[in-house]
């Protein structure tokens, strides 16, 4: 069993954390990210067909190398959310947050009572119970799990100092993608609006004791967002593997 959320830890201590979308489901891949030192993996839950069996085998490669792994699960229901947390899911992503209701069910499907809804069962992420008692276990899990939603929608944005308020919530993340469509740039990630409102809402976020993330593929959007407090920065597997093999390529040529 994982002694504590080492992502977590860290964004309390203020440090910015280089992460990727994977949606190319290899155990191998994880440790091999894990030995990169790669800050952490988020398991695209969501436009792929991510299983909480086969998300079972990149928590075990990722738990091997000491990578922390977050899963976005595309289902924001209590049924769905805990076969991924039991299978060893200690951080969500939640995508098409809309409101505070929706935000507070996430927490409540992530969190034991007092703080949730979550059922209690012996199973793989309380090592069954065997490591621990199940008390004691709650408590461990209502402290160290991480719950983050994303922000992308024309009601999210409507709703999100209600978004904001919701305990329990500790990453705010913005979808560049789905952001652009809403401003009608669909496509257009790095546009000039786009960017402003992820900068104007990102700063409403931080004002209220929440960490921001967003997605950073070059190192000018890396510096640019770090500049602004984000903390949490992802590319994706696709854009990491292109970068190497055509850098790698340019050698050549």
């Amino acid at each position: 069993m994982i002694e504590h959320n080492v992502l977590k830890e860290r964004l309390r201590r203020g440090e910015a954390l280089a992460g990727a979308f994977l949606n190319i489901f290899a155990p191998e891949l994880v440790e091999l990210l894990g030995l990169l030192k790669l800050d952490f993996v988020i398991l695209d839950g969501e436009h792929t067909g991510l299983t909480p069996d086969r998300a079972v085998e990149l928590y075990r490669a990722a738990e091997l190398r000491g990578l922390p792994c977050v899963t976005r699960i595309g289902v924001n229901h209590p049924q769905v959310l805990q076969k991924y947390l039991e299978s060893g899911a200690i951080s969500v992503l939640i995508p098409l947050v809309n409101s505070a209701e929706e935000a507070q069910r996430a927490v409540e499907a992530v969190k034991y009572p007092p703080l949730g809804r979550r059922g209690l069962a012996a199973s793989r992420v309380s090592d069954w119970g065997l490591s621990m008692p199940l008390n004691e276990y709650v408590e461990w899990a209502n402290r160290e799990t991480l719950v983050a939603v994303q922000i992308e929608t024309p009601q999210a944005i409507e709703n999100f100092e209600e978004i904001l308020s919701v305990e329990g919530v500790d990453v705010l993340f913005f979808g560049p993608s789905d952001l652009s469509v809403t401003l009608g740039v669909p496509g257009q990630a790095t546009h000039p609006e786009v960017i402003a409102l992820i900068e104007r809402l990102g700063e409403r976020a931080r004002r209220a004791d929440k960490w921001v993330g967003t997605i950073a593929r070059t190192p000018q959007e890396v510096a640019h967002w770090k500049e602004r407090g984000f903390q949490w920065l992802c590319t994706g597997i696709a854009q990491l593997v292109a970068d190497g093999v055509r850098g790698y390529l340019r050698s050549f040529r």
